[in-house]
């Protein structure tokens, strides 16, 4: 048998043991997303739909924890890396499909393993890139962001009275377009600029409570409302920079 050290290296590393407060909040995004699946299957899809979420809410914690204790390790990203796609690739993929796919036949299912797979991509691809790319910006639509937007969909539908399931075109573009930002090169804020956590001006804290006034008052528009202009945000930005650059310079005056 031939000897690895970088492999034997890591099996040392692995008997230490691993850290429990992150891995936790990773198994909690586990758990939410194997159960937006269990409620999909069983046409629950408004509580899929929050479970979704509530994923999202846990994923967002096990980074942060990891980085406030120190407890960072190769063994978190890649248990970070499963969760998440259990719990905004399949979970999202399936509820989207049961909920409005299943009419469009092959079109429909399609779509969804599409966006499965392309989730799995930019999993992958954030993993090899983590440590060479622009750490306040992400490359490709984040997949808790179009979890996010799925999610939301479903909710603004219930919201505003609708029941069962859905048979609209427009859906199966949204899932095909999802899908696409997210191996793309299109770059979205990352909200990880260490300046976010140091003082900010009165104002910032005023509009701050306000929008969570708002999202507490009305909560199914609001997600809807914060995901799709997140989502869209990375295209119009990128458009704006390709408008400058291809806008001609203003040449000065000559005197």
């Amino acid at each position: 048998m031939s000897y690895n050290p970088e492999k034997l290296k890591r099996q040392e590393n692995l008997r230490k043991g691993v850290y429990i407060l992150p891995n936790l909040f990773t198994t909690g995004t586990l758990f939410a997303g194997y159960y937006s699946i269990v409620s999909a299957m069983n046409g629950q899809f408004e509580k899929a739909a929050w479970f979704i979420l509530i994923a999202t809410v846990f994923d967002g914690l096990d980074g942060k924890v990891a980085r406030m204790t120190n407890s960072t390790s190769r063994f978190g990203v890649e248990y970070d890396s499963l969760a998440d796609l259990v719990g905004f690739g399949v979970a999202p993929g399936l509820l989207m499909y049961s909920w409005a796919l299943t009419t469009f036949g092959k079109l429909g299912w399609l779509a969804a393993f599409l966006y499965v797979v392309c989730g799995a991509l930019r999993l992958a691809r954030f993993n090899v890139q983590v440590d060479t790319v622009e750490s306040k910006k992400f490359v490709g639509l984040p997949i808790p962001s179009a979890a996010w937007m799925v999610a939301a969909c479903v909710l603004l539908f219930y919201y505003l009275g609708g029941s069962g399931t859905i048979k609209q075109v427009s859906v199966v573009v949204l899932i095909y377009c999802l899908a696409f930002l997210m191996v793309s090169n299109v770059r979205y804020y990352a909200f990880k600029d260490p300046e976010l956590v140091k003082r900010q001006p009165f104002s910032f804290l005023v509009l701050a409570i306000f929008l969570i006034v708002v999202i507490i008052a009305r909560p199914e528009i609001m997600l809807f409302v914060l995901a799709l202009t997140y989502v869209a945000s990375g295209p119009v930005t990128a458009l704006i920079g390709l408008f400058r650059k291809k806008k001609p310079p203003v040449e000065a005056d000559s005197e």
